[in-house]
């Protein structure tokens, strides 16, 4: 929805706001529509804004509220806030406009800091309560919108990528070595709160941060549902049920003052978005696929599908044919996009995707986040049988990258960390109570960590760039929490997903359920060749990676040489995978 920013100082001294107005290139993308600055003792706020709730200047940010004595900025959208609205008029607060946003400011002096356990939707935001001096940051359950932090003992600056922490400067930008463990671990994944860079960190997931005005903090997990199952019901009404939760977390997703369109991959997942949107009257409803050129003996389009879903449900239906010739740049552009490295080719995917879908609409609904709440991979059958006790090393040895002894083979002495950081991670996860079975441990730590730095930031990172703001129901966090209540073997059914296919039944075209699964198809990126290949070739052989001596040159000279023979153990391009981290390092000035 939007891109924020700013600063708050614990010195004494009055914000930078030469730094904070050096974000707003980075942030304006997000949110094209209008920019707003605000500022008040120790804090600077910035905000871009996409107008999609509210469209009047009533719903400009940073909002401030005088009689309150607050201030905020905010990314994402509330879709619960015309009820909140009522119950807070309910307790005599008086609005002066229809933005989710004043809701939130309203809701958070009402019931502080566990106003957000009342939110339903995605969210980032950041109040200043302008008395007490108080900063207080907050992220959805979910992660599914960002909020990057730059700390030094004098102050703290904030912003919803990446890139805009490193235009204002002073970041200490050296690789984190337990995050490059993780990249290679985990398909470009490093959990909240590390991102690649040392002086750059996220706010967790689920997170209240209360930041007092000398800069001491404390954070409030507000949502930690167990992963344990406590509810026993027959298979039929766990299929009602689970069609009864996404409907309403589709409908939930309808609320904007603007037109809503669904991108339809031709999977299931988003399939079933559209087929609930058309039950329940939605007419016009635009959808978008997206093919490619086939390489490497890979189809690059899925439009069969998509095109039955489209006509199934008389969609106004929007095929777009990616051409070799603008895959390269579509490249660079997704790598310019990123907030962090992030390998998988669906990048470039969603890239091109979201600029030819912001020529017509700026909200969609997207199918991200099934697989991993309905155990949709094929990595997850192979653990259904295995006891809890060697749940850490059967995940390990189906979802890791490569084991750490290769990561020891890859990398330059000096960028090895011992220990396996890794592996203990994930140990430390599944060791938390719950998730009695190893099927729940790893579907667990999969919706709320690995999903929210792969699919989640993948989505709103390329999608955001340009100026689109994507709605992800599969995550609406009541739906979350029926799924992993459900019986590992009702979701393992039918190849995964068995009671989302159930649920499907009578609802999509039965062709969309029976089909093998796809994925995001992008031949050329996964089989490198020409001018893409020649980027990551030249990114390996520049100065900037030759001085920076990640990986070792005997390693890289043997992937370049043969560039699509080396995988990981899901399949993933190595070279891909190591060149990418290079062209983002490089394109970010590092």
């Amino acid at each position: 929805m939007c891109g924020l920013g700013g600063e708050f100082r614990f010195d004494g001294q009055r914000p930078d706001l030469d730094a904070v107005a050096r974000m707003s290139p980075c942030l304006e993308r997000r949110g094209p529509d209008s920019k707003g600055t605000w500022t008040h003792g120790a804090v600077a706020f910035l905000h871009h804004r996409l107008k999609i709730i509210d469209l009047s200047p009533a719903g400009a940010q940073p909002m401030v509220d005088e009689e309150l004595r607050l201030a905020m900025v905010f990314n994402g959208c509330v879709y619960n806030h015309h009820e909140l609205r009522r119950e807070l008029q309910g307790h005599g607060y008086r609005f002066t406009s229809v933005s989710d946003t004043e809701v939130i400011l309203k809701a958070y002096h009402h019931w502080g800091t566990a106003c957000v356990e009342r939110f339903v939707g995605m969210f980032a935001f950041v109040i200043s309560e302008l008395d007490t001096g108080r900063l207080v940051l907050g992220r959805d359950r979910l992660g599914i919108k960002p909020l990057y932090l730059s700390q030094t003992p004098q102050r703290l600056r904030f912003a919803s990528n990446l890139p805009a922490l490193l235009a204002a400067g002073d970041v200490d930008s050296t690789i984190d070595k337990v995050a490059l463990h993780h990249y290679l671990s985990w398909h470009s994944v490093v959990p909240a709160p590390r991102t690649i860079l040392s002086g750059v960190q996220k706010l967790p997931p689920a997170t209240v941060r209360v930041i007092e005005p000398d800069g001491s903090s404390t954070d409030t997990l507000y949502w930690n549902p167990p992963a344990t199952r406590s509810l026993t019901l027959p298979a039929e009404e766990w299929r009602e049920r689970t069609l009864a939760a996404l409907d309403l977390a589709v409908q939930r997703r309808m609320v904007a003052d603007v037109p809503v369109g669904v991108l339809l991959s031709g999977g299931l997942d988003s399939s079933l978005v559209v087929a609930l949107l058309a039950r329940a009257g939605q007419q016009g409803l635009a959808t978008f696929s997206i093919g490619f050129n086939d390489a490497g003996g890979e189809s690059g389009d899925e439009f069969d599908y998509s095109d039955l879903v489209a006509k199934e449900f008389g969609t106004d239906h929007h095929k777009i044919r990616i051409e070799d010739a603008r895959l390269a740049a579509g490249v660079d552009g997704a790598i310019g996009a990123m907030s962090e490295p992030m390998v998988s080719h669906d990048c470039v995917a969603f890239y091109l995707l979201s600029e030819e879908v912001s020529k017509h609409i700026t909200v969609v609904q997207s199918g991200q986040g099934a697989d991993e709440v309905f155990a949709g991979y094929d990595w997850y059958p192979p653990l259904s049988n295995v006891p809890r006790s060697d749940a850490v090393s059967a995940y390990a040895s189906v979802f890791f990258d490569r084991p750490d002894a290769s990561i020891r083979q890859l990398l330059n002495p000096d960028w090895y960390v011992t220990g396996d950081p890794s592996l203990a991670f994930v140990r430390e996860n599944f060791a938390a109570p719950g998730a009695e079975t190893t099927l729940d441990a790893a579907l667990r730590i999969d919706s709320r960590i690995m999903l929210v730095d792969d699919p989640v930031k993948r989505v709103d990172n390329m999608t955001m760039a340009w100026g689109l703001e994507a709605r992800v129901p599969f995550l609406d966090h009541e739906l979350v929490e029926l799924a992993a209540l459900c019986p590992p073997e009702l979701k393992l059914a039918h190849g995964g997903k068995g009671v989302l296919k159930e649920a499907a039944r009578g609802v999509v075209p039965d062709a969309v359920i029976d089909r093998t699964k796809g994925y995001f198809p992008v031949p050329g990126v996964r089989h490198l060749d020409g001018p893409i290949l020649d980027r990551v070739r030249d990114a390996l052989s520049a100065r900037a990676a030759v001085d920076r001596g990640l990986f070792r040159p005997d390693v890289v000279h043997d992937l370049l040489d043969d560039p699509n023979a080396a995988r990981t153990t899901i399949g993933a391009n190595v070279l891909w995978q190591i060149g990418l981290l290079e062209l983002w390092l490089q394109r970010t000035g590092l």
